[in-house]
């Protein structure tokens, strides 16, 4: 089956490295399209968690893909996130089609759509919070393997599947009123700044919106992730539009696995090596 062009396609939040990620589901996803360019806005790769006792080849494999499409032509531009905050040092870095950087402007269409990965309103990413927020992530790791766990059973038993996180996040209104102060700030600053669009990944939540405030309105769109929502915003024929996977659509796609001849390289420890070294070969 041949791949869906697109204009343009939004990914974030996948977390290669962690035990929640649906890096097989991601890569067949990204071998039924062909997009023009392709924003990684961020937490692509978890460095919090990184470690070479796991990254699947599967995880691996994401990346080949990644690279694949800048060698087809396609534009990828690397939005660094909190868990990927490693790779901000070498922000303004660029080879051939691929960009890194810490936000972009991207002119589509005659309207401009302001991206970044939104954890610079999270207070508790940066400074002495930032511990909590690594062990929190630590939790959650756990309770999305646990979710795993119980979803295969009421699959089993032909019941429909449940999300821990998103039912705790629904009923706790600090959760819900945090996530709602999180898309007013942005949608605040991208007015400011007279964009039409303003997107960001972060909070795991895909939203396409318009947001009103006393200064003005804009569009607000949230890429979601790859961990429980298997989202992707994607432009086509004008307008954006939210993606979320479902085997029936990528059945055709096949996810190869890496095999003894391309194992996790041993001279890597750190998801910036990864990346450098994914690009030059």
């Amino acid at each position: 089956m041949q791949a869906r062009r697109l204009k343009a396609v939004i990914i974030s939040d996948v977390h290669l490295g962690t035990y929640g990620c649906h890096a097989t589901e991601l890569v067949q996803y990204l071998k039924s399209i062909q997009p023009e360019i392709l924003v990684l806005n961020g937490d692509i790769i978890d460095g919090w968690a990184f470690s070479k006792r796991y990254f699947p080849a599967t995880h691996m494999q994401v990346i080949k893909e990644i690279t694949s499409f800048i060698s087809k032509g396609t534009k990828v531009y690397y939005i660094t996130g909190n868990h990927d905050e490693m790779l901000r040092r070498y922000s303004g870095f660029n080879i051939g089609n691929f960009y890194l950087d810490d936000k972009l402007v991207l002119d589509i269409d005659g309207k401009k759509a302001w991206i970044f990965h939104g954890d610079v309103f999270d207070a508790s990413t940066n400074g002495a919070a930032k511990w909590l927020a690594k062990l929190g992530g630590k939790g959650y790791d756990l309770l999305i393997l646990l979710n795993r766990f119980i979803n295969f059973i009421l699959k089993t038993l032909g019941r429909d599947k449940m999300s821990f996180s998103k039912k705790v996040k629904a009923s706790v209104k600090r959760a819900v009123r945090w996530i709602g102060d999180f898309e007013t700030c942005a949608a605040d600053l991208g007015i400011e700044k007279q964009y039409d669009y303003v997107i960001c990944g972060h909070i795991h939540q895909p939203q396409d919106r318009i947001i009103e405030t006393e200064n003005g309105k804009i569009r607000y769109l949230n890429s979601g992730d790859w961990i429980e929502n298997l989202t992707a915003l994607e432009y086509e024929n004008g307008d954006w539009n939210i993606y979320q996977y479902a085997e029936a659509k990528t059945a055709h796609a096949t996810v190869f696995e890496f095999t003894k001849k391309h194992p996790f390289p041993d001279v890597v420890n750190n998801p910036v090596e990864l990346v450098i070294q994914s690009l030059v070969k």
